[in-house]
């Protein structure tokens, strides 16, 4: 069997350094699993525009095609903040999802009882928090018909919000599918008191859910309820599937809940293949983080546990992703923290701090 290809995608800001250090975790991990895993670096956002001129380059598209998963950084920063400019960094990480076909962000959120005083919420509103947003990821208004018109002082401008059936039927299936392996609760966000698409996507997922998954409980909630009960009661949420847009907004909103944007991974999904294994795309919620790049305080664990998601997702290795996932959760009850967490470790230092836990339990 030839070693796993893992194309890397290290970005710009910070994304270099914290996919170094997954990097390190993962051959670790292979090292103890019996496991060589093929690594290949390629451009994405603003370095590879600095490169090539484009966001996303067609070798990088290449890369990643034939390569089983896609760790990625971050893509962006000021040097490129110009909304208006024809090329963007942003445009890299839209286009690589869509080159993929990527439809499917799965996000979790479970706050470390040891991160309970990072987190603005009240302890006793985060015990038993453990949940998973579930976002489409191709459609919806920010790949609709866009554009400005008019004149000077007089300009109109237009971004529509589309959906169809079979994009709701897919990301529904796969929020139920998640829903039903873990506590059988799925939670439907939408605006459907308002507008047309969300009235859709509440029909599609009711129909969904009743005709193929009677076992999994379904509520739908409107999307500013939902942003409330997140901070108030994110408790009584297990999986909470929702559109592009909306599901943008929660997650960076649900990522508070945590203590720091800096320990959540994410995962970008595909249709799975004929072993059940999904192409992936696989990332630290957080951003390019420009004002600390290159100072080497930045914090790994996103990076790591994405890394995490992707053994499970794309090359089916769930015990090697406890594994890393219970080194993280380790180190951190063992006090070990990054400046974010109100610690004063390097990322290298960090991530040394995982490797130490990885191979206590690998023996």
């Amino acid at each position: 069997m030839s070693a796993p290809l893992i194309a890397l995608l290290p970005g710009d800001g910070i994304g270099p350094e914290v996919v170094a250090e997954a990097r390190r975790v993962l051959e670790a991990l292979g090292e103890s699993a019996g496991v060589t895993f093929a690594f290949e670096e390629a451009l994405i956002g603003g370095a590879a525009i600095d490169a090539t001129g484009a966001p996303l380059p067609d070798e990088t598209v290449t890369l990643c095609k034939r390569a089983d998963a896609v760790l990625l950084g971050a893509v962006g920063g000021p040097q490129w903040d110009n909304p208006a400019a024809p090329v963007r960094p942003e445009q890299g990480l839209l286009g690589i999802r869509r080159a993929l076909g990527l439809f499917a962000n799965l996000r979790p959120v479970a706050p470390h009882p040891a991160l309970a005083d990072a987190s603005p919420l009240k302890p006793e509103r985060l015990a038993g928090v453990d949940l998973v947003v579930v976002r489409e990821l191709t459609g919806g208004i920010y790949f609709g018909v866009k554009g400005t018109y008019g004149y000077p002082g007089r300009e109109r401008a237009r971004d529509v919000c589309a959906y169809s059936t079979e994009e709701i039927t897919r990301i529904v299936r796969v929020g139920a599918e998640l829903a039903r392996a873990r506590r059988g609760k799925l939670t439907s966000v939408d605006k459907a008191n308002v507008l047309e698409t969300s009235r859709l996507w509440r029909t599609v997922a009711t129909r969904v859910v009743a005709e193929e998954f009677p076992d999994v409980s379904l509520e739908h909630v409107l999307v500013d309820s939902c942003a409330m009960h997140l901070v108030t009661s994110p408790g009584r949420f297990d999986v909470i599937v929702t559109e592009n847009m909306f599901g943008d907004i929660l997650t960076d909103e649900a990522a508070v809940i945590a203590g720091s944007i800096g320990v959540l991974p994410s995962a970008s999904l595909g249709k799975p293949n004929e072993s059940g294994r999904a192409v992936g795309l696989y990332e630290p919620i957080h951003g390019s983080a420009p004002d600390i790049a290159g100072r080497g305080i930045a914090n790994p664990v996103g990076t790591i546990l994405s890394a995490a998601m992707l053994l499970r997702h794309s090359l089916g290795m769930a015990d090697e992703a406890r594994s890393i996932e219970r080194a993280v959760s380790e180190a951190i009850a063992d006090g070990a923290r990054t400046a974010d967490l109100g610690g004063s470790l390097s990322t290298r230092a960090m991530a040394d701090a995982v490797l130490e836990r990885l191979e206590a339990v690998a023996a």
